[in-house]
């Protein structure tokens, strides 16, 4: 496997030479019992006792390799290197059966502590650019281990989609002196047609211009670059995670498959990181988890033009979306 980039659209992209067959699993190698089988422990809460409720580890079957060097190489005028980096798996529960949704809130809030410990420690690592957590949910969105897991990336370069939307905030910062994603927040808020739920320190909506149905940003109120800056105390931790459950409980009472994807700062120190790329990501860049749910009854991907097409309007998502939660407490 190896990573190829489109000299055209500047997008970096995992080549492998087929399919690599997973190896055939009688018993779940994430529940308790298998550690040996699913190791070394890269973070355990609680510390270093058998009773674990969220471990991480390296992923069984890795995207990204952590081991030796990126050696970037040319071939004519295309660009490769090695998958360097890092996958490892959170796994979010010992319970193979219990969802993310039906967690405690204060075992919820350790899932989000396991995430920002994790994204902490790889931008240690001077040589990722980029890391992140990501989570597929269902079959649907192409869920490959049936216990309940969310995944964290590290990878040498910034992915196309995050490095557009630094791009576009650090324009708009350069012309008004603002963050754009507070300014969006804000009129969110202040129109009230497309959010689905807000407090004091979090809001969720779905974005005027959505790419599927029920596409849901959730966004903390105030300003801040960095999802691991933000939650480091147990309060807003445990906050974030009543908030954050109550609204991937609401998608999936509509949409049981997505993909969630967290969109934090890049690793600024990066040794491939030019040097002042990003000076004012600090007050331009605002964290962001992005939720896409898969409906295929009701969603194209793309058109044949390749422009997203979404077959609902994003205010009747979110009145949809509001409702589920009314829903969901009456039950």
């Amino acid at each position: 496997m190896e990573l190829r980039k489109d000299p055209i659209t500047q997008t970096w992209v995992l080549q492998a030479d087929g399919e690599v067959a997973s190896p055939d699993r009688t018993v779940c190698p994430l529940c308790p019992g298998q550690e040996e089988v699913a190791s070394p422990d890269l973070y355990t809460y609680p510390y270093g006792s058998s009773n674990w409720q969220v471990r991480v580890i390296p992923h069984l079957h890795p995207l990204y390799r952590i081991e030796g060097d990126a050696q970037r190489r040319a071939e004519g005028l295309y660009d490769k290197m090695r998958t360097l980096g890092a996958h490892e798996l959170v796994i979010e529960n010992p319970d193979h059966r219990l969802p993310l949704t039906e967690l405690s809130d204060e075992n919820v809030a350790q899932v989000l502590r396991a995430y920002a410990s994790r994204i902490n420690d790889l931008k240690k690592d001077l040589r990722f650019r980029y890391v992140t957590v990501g989570r597929n949910q269902g079959a649907l969105a192409g869920q490959d281990l049936k216990h309940p897991h969310s995944e964290v990336t590290a990878t040498t370069f910034i992915p196309r989609r995050v490095g557009y939307e630094l791009r576009s905030a650090q324009r708009y910062f350069k012309l008004k002196e603002r963050c754009i994603f507070c300014d969006v927040l804000h009129q969110e808020l202040m129109q009230d047609t497309r959010t689905v739920d807000w407090d004091d320190l979090f809001v969720a909506f779905c974005p005027f211009a959505s790419r599927v149905p029920y596409e849901t940003w959730v966004l903390p109120v105030n300003h801040c670059y960095a999802f691991e800056e933000d939650l480091i105390n147990w309060d807003v931790q445990l906050r974030f995670a009543r908030f954050f459950k109550s609204i991937l409980r609401r998608v999936t009472s509509i949409a049981p498959a997505y993909h969630l994807i967290l969109h934090t700062c890049p690793n600024i120190n990066a040794k491939y990181e030019r040097v002042g790329n990003w000076q004012t990501v600090v007050e331009d860049y605002h964290w962001h988890f992005e939720i896409m749910p898969v409906i295929p009854s009701k969603s194209k991907s793309y058109s044949l033009k390749e422009v997203y097409y979404n077959s609902l309007a994003p205010e009747t998502a979110a009145k949809e979306l509001r409702n589920a939660g009314v829903a969901a407490l009456a039950r």
